[in-house]
This record gives C-alpha cells, structure tokens and sequence, in this order.
C-alpha cells in the first residue's frame, strides 16, 4: 500500500462497493487472523480513508493504530461500531447512509409488529406441521388496530414508522433524548412511562454507549405481560438478558428482533418461543436500498478524495 493507494477496506462490504473501491481506488481489505499486525505494521501509516459498514466499524484499537487516518466511510446507518470519541479528537471524519434505508426498515418494523400481534409465522407453521388437520383451530391472536404504541426513537426510521401505523388507526407516543419541534405525537420524558401506557414498544433508537440497555429490565415490568417488544434498531439497545427472562417466564406477551447483542448469535431460549419473531438483521435488506446505499457510500468516498469533505457527514 503506498500513498497513492491509502484506501482500506475494513469487513466484508456488499460486492458493488467491495468490486468500486478496489477497481477505481485500489483499496486493500484489511486481512483478519495473525496476519493482520504483520499488515497493520507495514502499511498503517498509508492508510488515508476506511470503508466499513455498520457491523464491523473502525474500533478504538484500529483506529489507534492509523496514524494518519482522515475518513472513515460508513455502508449502513449505524456507525456505533467505529469508535466516534476518538475520530472527533482526532479530527477524523465520519460518514454514514442516512434517508436511504428508513422505508425498508420503517416495512421490517411494521412487519414484525403485525406478525407478532396476529401471529401470522406462527400460524404458518401450524399449517405446515399439519396442525390444523389433527388439532382443530389456531389460537385467537391479538387486533393490530386502533393499539397504543410507543416508538423508541422519533428520528428518521422512527417518524416512518410512526406514520405507517397512522394507517392503523394507532395512538402514537415517543421518547426521544428531547422533544421533536412540530411532531403531532404525544412526548414522553419517561421511558418507563412510555412503556407503561403502551401495548406495543417499538425500539428505533441509534446505538452506542448513550443507548445501551436503554430499555431495561424496569421498562419491560412496565409494558407488562400483555405488552409487545418491537426492536429494529441495535441489540444493544435493549437488555437481552432481561428481555429473555422476561419472554420465557410469561412477562412479556412477544417480541418481534431484527437484531441481537452478540449477532449472529440468538439466545437458545427464544428459539422455541412462539411468542417471539427472529429476523437475521434484515431491516434494510432490499435489492433497491442495498443499491443506494452502495451508491451513497461510493459517493462519500469519491467526494472525501476529490475535496476532503462527505456528503452525509456523522461527525
């Protein structure tokens, strides 16, 4: 790697951008395992740019060692994995693709919701497993309209949300670090009263150290044995080791997850709940977002090496 070549690429990135920054800009993929302090060593100090995405990110460890680090583009929304303490000290910038996934993840939260309230994979299986034919009917589930619910996070993904569930006829409420200029829900200072009041905790929050475990083992008590858990932002937002406990003793009514503390690991207990939708972390995942995400990406990093600025700046 040499000065005119100091573009990384740190984790596995969707084939279009991995294929763009190593034709256009002879990125190198940082490699994994023991091989990768003999790397780090013989190339850190040409490193310029990483390209990451939301899973893996340029941690504290990393990104100490690139010294002359000076972006760091980001494939996905979430950068709670890249370490934003040190960027800012250093003056490292930071991208992300804002705007671009919100409808897809906006439709993955409103369909684990109807899913989880009406049972409808349950139910799938129960036609499968030839149930229906040797048991009769399936149980009676619970009316998707006309709810109460709570959205965890009125940013961008979470205001869509919320008027997708307009079209339910459901009564919005929202917690957010303060309160949202012009919004026409109701603002809750109060997490826990938030949940209190609601049948259906819809989790849209950012992740990173000031959210996690945001919703705890008390903001669960409070949303009860008859509430539902909506989670489509960060595992680490919620307690899952509470949320577990909470799922398998009856406390909690069921749970729709897109995402875990520890992905792709998904606590063995929930796996035989019917009570409990798991997704594989697919919120956004959509031929027509990845594309424009891809595409937001690329367009941060040509804009960084032509005038040193982003696009979609984070920090």
């Amino acid at each position: 790697m040499t000065a005119e070549n100091a573009v990384l690429q740190v984790g596995p990135l969707m084939p279009m951008v991995q294929t763009a920054i190593t034709r256009d800009h002879d990125a190198v993929e940082l490699p994994d395992g023991p091989n990768r302090s003999a790397f780090l060593a013989e190339h850190a100090e040409s490193v310029t740019v990483a390209v990451t995405s939301g899973r893996t990110g340029v941690g504290p460890e990393l990104m100490s060692a690139l010294p002359n680090l000076r972006a760091v583009i980001n494939f996905g929304v979430g950068y709670d994995t890249t370490d934003i303490t040190q960027a800012a000290e250093r003056g490292i910038a930071v991208s992300n693709t804002p705007d671009v996934l919100n409808d897809c993840v906006a439709d993955t939260a409103l369909a684990l919701y109807l899913d989880v309230l009406r049972r409808i994979t349950a139910a799938d299986r129960f036609v499968r497993r030839g149930d229906w034919t040797t048991t009769g009917n399936f149980p009676l589930t619970t009316q998707a309209s006309h709810r109460q619910v709570g959205i965890v996070g009125l940013g961008r993904i979470g205001s869509v949300i919320a008027r997708r569930l307009e079209g339910f006829d459901c009564t919005i409420r929202y917690h957010n670090r303060s309160e949202v200029t012009g919004s026409p829900y109701e603002y809750l200072p109060s997490l826990r009263e938030l949940a209190h009041v609601s049948d259906v905790l819809i989790v849209a929050a950012a992740g990173g150290a000031s959210t996690h475990h945001l919703v705890g083992q008390s903001e669960l008590d409070a949303l009860g044995p008859q509430g539902y858990l909506i989670n489509v932002s960060r595992g680490s937002v919620v307690d899952e080791a509470a949320l577990v406990r909470a799922l398998t003793a009856g406390d909690l009514a069921g749970a729709g997850l897109d995402v875990f503390e520890d992905e792709p690991t998904v606590p063995r207990e929930l796996l035989d709940l019917e009570s409990v939708v798991l997704l594989p972390h697919l919120g956004s995942g959509t031929h027509e977002t990845r594309a424009a995400m891809a595409e937001l990406t690329l367009k941060n990093l040509r804009q960084f090496l032509a005038v040193g600025s982003l696009l979609t700046p984070v920090i």
